[in-house]
């Protein structure tokens, strides 16, 4: 079987998408963040800092006011040659420049400040979004959306807090910039006359629509040529994305590749993702170059055209040499703000580009969280009882539903059940259903508090921490009592870690999987759980180890409930009770799994599948046409 590239779906929906969004959604997503920043503890700080980089803002225009008009004065001293006016001219431009220069620094000061305030609020809002309940779970089966969440977090919301204050400060420069010197222009225009047959012809306003129209022209066909940008970033970072996971994957299975010495089979694979990199990156540079001709094209004649504009009053008498320069200047900066479209029309493409993949992959998040009473899904609830009932419980696959040979098992404590099953059947996916993140099915799950119950996977989990705090997850390690920590890393062999315990280390790679093992044993043992459900965790232990685990449930852990699931029956007397578990196909009232990659056309009635445009990267230890290991 063969599994599609988990990004290649990115470059059709994913940018059609993009493209097709227009301005009312962006300023919607926006809004939706707008108003979780409004609710955070962070908006009166980051309001404080906007409010703060306005008024600066404000001054310096005043004082580019004050310039441009300090150029008039300048250049006529110059031309009339008046040598004390021109030295009286340049002890005032010493003081504009210097407040100029006080502001300058002021406004960039507070914009890093709001940057990494903006950058601290966007981050932790995401990971109060993610990693919630199941949702980090269930966000594998939500499609595109769930490739990378990781660069979502982190890259994207960097530059999306950047883009943002940047653009943002840029947009409301530009504005007071406008509003400041269209009245200088306005006023200069009717020191504007043309000469036609022998009289003076004054056209209200003649330099302001002059600077309109150049801008306006400008800005359409930046439009028009870079429009296609918008696209290529949102494919661009797809694409990086993809890069970063395979060299990351790389990194974490060193070891693997190097015992199956698959070095160059993993070098030519890498092929691959730097290919779409290169391939987008070059679309990426035509598009710029397009965009080139007009940006740059556009900057050289603004030399030109501004004093081309204003000649005819110049050579009229009309206008002073002073004149010229303050009409050449305030044409400047008029074009200048009516040209900041052009001018970031590449960092607004980006900016668009970057708010989409935040904002869709937050909007996605809450959707994650399905109702416990929804037909279709399996009823999992929690009560307070020291016994944990199946009743009729159904998990629904693609296309069957696993059952148990019992449609009604009721465990209380000390029992000690095997749920068996042979390879394919659907042990592991029964056993998510079990702990209540695979809600696909029907019947119902009773247990006793979450808090109070345990779950062992294949393979151990350690969190990245110190091994205090990998030992007690997931509680506070300071609420645990030293002499018992102490105490249950002895009674599994680990006591030689006594010493590290307050080593923050790669600890699922710094320790053997046999000791990730008992250490997860004498995490059992520090909660003493009311129940323990195991994934074939005895079945994978050699005869030694399986005997000193069951030690530890026979004595210490005597009224635990433990339901394990295996392939079959161990040798002695541990299990008390035994059902096995078998496949027949799905009930029609029953909603079928998620879409795994590869077939998003299987699962027209699942309610993310709905969602998702386009299938996402699967758990590489499951069989994607079961959903089993």
């Amino acid at each position: 079987m063969t599994l599609r590239d988990p990004g290649a779906a990115a470059s059709g929906p994913h940018v059609a998408r993009v493209l097709e969004v227009g301005l009312a959604d962006a300023l919607r997503q926006l809004g939706v963040l707008l108003q979780a920043l409004r609710q955070s503890r962070f908006f009166r700080p980051c309001g404080l800092l906007a409010l703060g980089i306005v008024a600066v803002i404000g001054l310096n225009m005043v004082g580019q006011v004050r310039l441009n008009a300090w150029q008039g004065d300048f250049f006529n001293a110059l031309e009339q040659r008046r040598l004390d006016d021109l030295l009286f001219q340049v002890v005032v431009f010493g003081l504009i420049i210097a407040c100029l220069l006080t502001l300058v620094v002021g406004e960039t000061w507070l914009r890093e400040i709001l940057e990494v305030r903006m950058r601290e609020w966007l981050t932790r809002d995401l990971l109060d979004q993610w990693v919630v309940g199941t949702r980090p779970y269930l966000l594998g089966f939500a499609g595109e959306i769930a490739v990378n969440p990781d660069q979502r977090m982190q890259a994207d919301a960097l530059q999306l807090t950047e883009l943002t204050i940047s653009l943002s400060i840029g947009l409301l420069r530009s504005s007071l910039l406008l509003v400041s010197f269209l009245g200088v222009l306005w006023a200069l225009s009717g020191e504007t006359a043309f000469v036609l047959r022998g009289e003076d012809i004054r056209i209200p306003g003649y330099l302001v629509w002059c600077a309109l129209l150049y801008a306006l022209s400008g800005s359409w066909l930046t439009w028009r040529v870079g429009r296609p940008l918008i696209g290529i970033n949102a494919e661009r970072y797809a694409r990086e994305a993809d890069l970063r996971f395979a060299l990351v994957r790389i990194s974490e299975n060193a070891e693997a590749i190097a015992l199956h010495g698959g070095a160059a089979d993993e070098r030519r694979a890498l092929d691959r993702p730097v290919d779409a990199v290169v391939a987008v990156t070059r679309r990426l540079a035509s598009a710029l170059a397009r965009l080139t001709w007009i940006t740059s094209g556009y900057g050289w004649l603004g030399l030109l055209v501004p004093v081309l504009v204003a000649a005819p009053g110049y050579f009229q008498g009309s206008l002073t040499f002073g004149g010229l320069m303050m009409a050449v200047g305030a044409f400047n900066h008029v074009q200048a703000a009516l040209r900041w479209f052009v001018e970031n029309f590449p960092a607004i493409a980006n900016w668009r580009a970057t708010l989409l993949r935040v904002a869709t992959f937050r909007e996605t998040l809450p959707a994650l969280d399905l109702p416990a009473d929804r037909a279709g899904h399996i009823e999992y609830l929690e009560r307070d009882e020291d016994t944990i009932v199946f009743d009729d419980l159904r998990v629904a696959l693609s296309e069957d539903e696993v059952i148990m040979d019992q449609p009604r098992v009721e465990a209380g404590p000390g029992d000690r059940l095997l749920i068996m099953g042979r390879r394919g059947v659907g042990k592991s996916v029964m056993f998510k259903a079990l702990a209540g993140i695979w809600p696909w099915g029907g019947g119902a799950i009773h247990v006793p508090p979450r808090d109070t119950l345990m779950f062992i996977p294949q393979r151990p989990y350690l969190p990245l921490a110190s091994l205090r705090a990998a030992l007690t997850y997931p509680s506070t390690a300071g609420t645990v009592p030293e002499d018992a920590i102490h105490g249950v890393l002895e009674r599994v062999g680990l006591a030689h870690l006594v010493p590290r315990l307050d080593d923050d280390r790669r600890w699922d790679q710094e320790l053997a999987l046999e000791e990730q093992q008992r250490l997860t044993l004498a995490r059992v043992l520090l909660r003493r759980p009311r129940a323990v459900f195991m994934d074939e965790a005895l079945s994978t232990l050699d005869a030694d180890r399986r005997e000193f685990m069951l030690a530890i449930f026979e004595h210490e852990l005597a009224n635990t409930i433990v339901v394990s699931l295996g392939t079959g029956p161990l040798e002695g007397t541990f299990y008390n009770r035994s059902l096995r578990l078998r496949r027949r196909p799905r009930a029609p009232e029953l909603e079928p799994a998620p879409p795994p990659l590869g077939w998003p056309d299987r699962w027209p009635g699942t309610a993310l599948a709905a969602r998702a445009a386009t299938p996402t990267r699967p758990d590489p230890a499951l069989d994607v046409r079961t959903g089993h290991r």
